[in-house]
């Protein structure tokens, strides 16, 4: 649908083409993300259940997971709902304003989920490398702090984004080859420059990847040495082990992210830039609970806290 100017032909709703075209493919897909869609919310809901009625889970790393946990739900909730209805109306369709919100909250949840991760590596870093001090460094203050600062530095990001798409043309293409309004693809869809666009996107976009991204690299390497020097196989093993289902995470998040928008060659591979999507916004955060909760073992029965032992009994 579209609304003519004076010189150009502007677009008032774009098309998501979604995964595939195919109605049988698209009937199991609705099923299949539908099921998936169920799974990541009562999972990551059991994991805030869990951590807000125990009180023995009322620690640091507890409370930076209680956050991705919902951070996870309302990235979910950005894209896939509106990919249901889609499949269940048949229609395709996603208002301009509707398109600038749901970039803009994907934008705003994914870059909370990059800045928690990076904060629960510090967390590890100061339980592993400082365990005398890590009670009086990870105090409650400066988690919240943490966790608002997040906020903070993802809306900034959020709203340059968003607000600069609203000085965008769009003209008679309208097709978005994804499920969701992504916001590369947008960009491509412009008829009007987008220089500063890219501009943005290449400085203030990349940095609630690279400053988090960074961050872990660097809170793992001072792990990997102060792990190293512990005389015990044993003890080295338990050491690792606390920050197993981190790394896992990490490893999917981030392992996505640069394929899809750090890749150069990604812009012609579009199919695989879309099944790439479906990990980071769809899988990844419905695998996130199971991770956790399977490899930690305060989350699948009690334990008793020791002040002797709280670098091997905080969360992984």
């Amino acid at each position: 649908m579209t609304t003519e100017g004076e010189n150009l032909t502007l677009v008032s709703e774009f098309i998501l083409l979604g995964i595939s075209e195919n109605p049988k493919q698209q009937q199991l897909l609705f099923i299949l993300f539908l099921s998936m869609y169920l799974v990541t919310g009562l999972g990551n809901l059991l994991i805030i259940l869990a951590i807000t009625t125990d009180t023995r889970l009322h620690n640091p790393m507890y409370f930076f997971l209680a956050n991705l946990a919902c951070m996870d739900i309302c990235f979910t909730t950005t894209t896939i709902p509106k990919m249901l209805v889609n499949h269940i109306t048949g229609h395709k369709g996603i208002s301009y304003a509707g398109c600038l919100t749901q970039t803009f909250f994907f934008v705003l949840f994914g870059s909370i989920d990059s800045f928690l991760l990076g904060a629960m590596a510090y967390d590890r870093y100061a339980a592993i490398c400082h365990p005398l001090h890590y009670a009086m460094s990870m105090t409650p203050q400066l988690c919240i702090l943490l966790v608002s600062a997040s906020w903070t530095a993802a809306l900034v990001n959020a709203l340059t984004h968003t607000l600069s798409l609203t000085h965008l043309s769009f003209c008679t293409n309208n097709q978005v080859p994804n499920f969701f309004c992504d916001l590369s693809d947008i960009l491509k869809l412009a008829c009007s420059d987008t220089f500063l666009n890219y501009a943005m996107v290449n400085t203030v976009g990349t940095l609630p990847i690279f400053f988090p991204f960074v961050g872990i690299l660097v809170s793992y390497m001072l792990i990997v040495a102060a792990v190293m020097r512990i005389p015990s196989t044993k003890g080295k093993w338990k050491a690792f082990s606390t920050c197993g289902s981190h790394l896992s995470v990490v490893s999917l998040f981030y392992g996505t992210i640069i394929g899809i928008y750090f890749n150069p060659t990604s812009s012609h591979m579009a199919q695989k830039d879309t099944v790439a999507a479906v990990m980071y916004t769809i899988v990844t955060p419905m695998l996130n609970p199971f991770i956790y909760s399977f490899r930690n073992n305060d989350l699948k029965g009690p334990w008793e806290p020791s002040s002797r032992s709280t670098k091997n009994s905080q969360l992984q």
